[in-house]
């Protein structure tokens, strides 16, 4: 009879944890939905000096790229007025749409770190005592490292991957007219991306607590890692070392800081 009522308090535990995890949920659900409508609000000023602004010559990441090439007299295809596609709508609710769901991006944006809040709140149970006490640097250090990979994705990646097949030509006969929801979605999905990549360090320290993941084996990875991203930015960069070492040095020192977090929590004794 003992060993019913113990299994009984053991489910109702884990249906407690359920119910939890539904109400974050929830409540994530309504932050997004509140962010998603002050940002559809903004919709005018979001697509017209944001969204839209990388098409255009004068953006200030092709300024910069522009400069450095003539200073040093390296590839000059950042020198432009404009990028050589148009945008175009070619559904009937093709605008709408993307309105609709760029305001939901949007809004998971700025409710990130509402989430990030609910999230610890769901885990902090699971925590020892002396960790409890970092909600705030938690919460600060890991927003911080999203919003930064969000602005690297959108000034750095977003301009060097819409100049590239933007220019990208396989035949002079083929036009590019390029569908509006493809080029919000390259935009989006790349800020969004670098957003989360840049959670690294974060999700290392979670992954080293578990046991998962240690110092040693990112160091003995670390060769490969950075020929990864030396590929990543060789595609989405114009021939120069110059633009690959602006796209690689942020990730190396993710990674490096990665490496550093995962050596702290190997060798930090486990306390209640």
């Amino acid at each position: 009879m003992a060993k019913k009522v113990k299994k009984t308090a053991a489910e109702m535990s884990f249906l407690d944890h359920l119910e939890e995890l539904r109400w974050l949920l929830v409540r994530s659900t309504i932050a997004i939905v509140i962010g998603g409508l002050v940002a559809y609000s903004f919709s005018d000023f979001i697509f017209d000096e944001i969204i839209f602004a990388p098409k255009s010559g004068d953006f200030i990441t092709y300024r910069i790229f522009c400069d450095i090439a003539t200073k040093y007299d390296l590839d000059k295809s950042f020198c432009m007025d404009e990028l050589p596609f148009e945008i175009q709508s070619r559904t009937l609710d093709g605008q709408f749409s993307t309105d609709l769901w760029t305001a939901v991006t949007a809004g998971f944006i700025l409710a990130f770190p509402f989430i990030l809040w609910e999230f610890w709140k769901f885990i902090r149970p699971a925590l020892y005592d002396n960790e409890r006490k970092y909600a705030i640097a938690f919460l600060f250090s890991t927003s911080i490292l999203f919003f930064l990979g969000v602005l690297f994705g959108y000034y750095l990646i977003t301009p060097l991957s819409l100049n590239f097949l933007g220019n990208y030509r396989i035949s002079s006969i083929v036009k590019n007219d390029i569908d509006l929801q493809s080029y919000i979605s390259v935009i989006k999905t790349t800020a969004i991306s670098c957003g989360l990549v840049f959670e690294l360090p974060i999700v290392m320290y979670f992954l080293s607590k578990l046991g998962l993941v240690t110092a040693t084996t990112m160091r003995n990875f670390r060769r490969y890692a950075y020929v990864i991203m030396l590929v990543i930015a060789a595609v989405v960069t114009p021939p120069d070392v110059v633009s690959q070492l602006i796209v690689t040095i942020p990730l190396v020192l993710l990674y490096e800081m990665s490496i550093l977090i995962a050596a702290r929590m190997n060798r930090t004794p486990k306390t209640s």
